[in-house]
């Protein structure tokens, strides 16, 4: 199923080098538009969880945590 995408307050510049992209590739800068996109995301790798959880714990460095059992007993007295 193809889906729609509008890009818009693109800086003039930008549509003149896409435009000109284009050409030289014999397309219209549409396609030009998606061959850009296609090839940037092809080539993006998704991170591993164990990549994930790493920078999870990065940004999380120095902050008190509560243990996950004090949440539980909590968690159990409220019912």
């Amino acid at each position: 199923m193809s889906r729609s995408l509008h890009v818009r307050n693109l800086d003039d510049e930008i549509v003149h080098r896409l435009k000109a992209r284009a050409a030289r590739h014999g397309r219209s800068a549409e396609a030009e538009h998606r061959e850009i996109l296609s090839h940037a995301l092809s080539a993006e790798v998704d991170p591993s969880f164990a990549d994930l959880a790493a920078q999870l714990r990065l940004m999380s460095a120095g902050r008190k945590h509560t243990p996950a059992e004090q949440l539980q007993h909590e968690g159990r007295a409220e019912r």
